[in-house]
């Protein structure tokens, strides 16, 4: 997944690697912290990521930043392993990488990542509609870094406006809901509502400081930028998907 933004590497890097910041513009966290240093020689970053689902109800894990390369080119990775032992967490274990590319107009952010899921016979059902919904929140997110980058829009602010649009474009598509009375019948309040609001995605265009998913590249466009960085260091990963086992492998 790419998007690429007319900013400087340096703040790019400062809003993806600073937790704090991190964690205001990406709608798969709430929290994101450094944990103290291990004691031994693995000096190796440790943090601690949770998300808030209900008030009352969080779902948390952890991670390490398994390294960095830094290309002749000014080309950054970031390559980094999570995971999580509760049970209420549909990721069990995983590893993924930030890759920022510099260009002319500005920077390609990149980022891959794959997971083991939990929940025992449940999770790879429940995987069918999580992993969609995760890449779109990958992206959904990266346009709203992009965003706060390029136009200095907040991304609580930012939220807001995608919040207000998506009303607005929902009223808007209301009218184009078939009001026959075979479906005036058929569809409850909820269920026009519901057929409003992906007419509204689909045929109402947003705002141009509204985060958009689909502005984001699901495939970047050359295969050198979409690979895994190379030469790993030395881990003892959990169980982890064949896929991710590969990706590990490229590391």
């Amino acid at each position: 997944m790419e998007t690429p933004s007319r900013s400087e590497a340096d703040d790019l890097w400062r809003l993806t690697q600073e937790p704090g910041l991190h964690q205001r513009w990406d709608l798969r966290f709430t929290r994101i912290e450094y944990l103290p240093p291990p004691d031994g020689i693995d000096d190796r970053q440790q943090f601690r990521y949770s998300v808030s689902l209900l008030p009352g109800l969080r779902v948390a894990g952890t991670g390490v930043c398994a390294g960095e390369r830094v290309r002749p080119d000014g080309t950054r990775t970031s390559v980094l392993r999570f995971g999580s032992g509760q049970r209420l967490s549909l990721i069990r274990s995983g590893t993924g990488y930030w890759r920022y590319v510099p260009t002319p107009a500005g920077i390609r952010f990149l980022t891959g990542y794959d997971y083991l899921p939990g929940w025992g016979r449940l999770g790879e059902p429940a995987d069918l509609l999580f992993r969609p919904f995760m890449g779109w929140a990958t992206a959904w997110s990266f346009d709203r870094l992009r965003i706060w980058l390029e136009d200095g829009i907040p991304p609580e602010r930012s939220l807001r406006l995608w919040m207000l649009d998506a009303g607005l474009r929902t009223v808007a598509a209301t009218p184009a809901v078939p009001a026959t009375p075979a479906v005036a019948a058929t569809l409850s309040v909820g269920a026009a509502l519901a057929v409003a609001a992906i007419l509204a995605i689909a045929l109402v265009p947003a705002r141009p400081s509204v985060p958009l998913a689909r502005r984001c590249l699901r495939r970047p466009p050359d295969r050198l930028s979409g690979t895994c960085p190379a030469d790993p260091p030395p881990l003892a990963p959990p169980l982890l998907t064949p896929a991710a086992h590969h990706l590990l492998a490229q590391l």
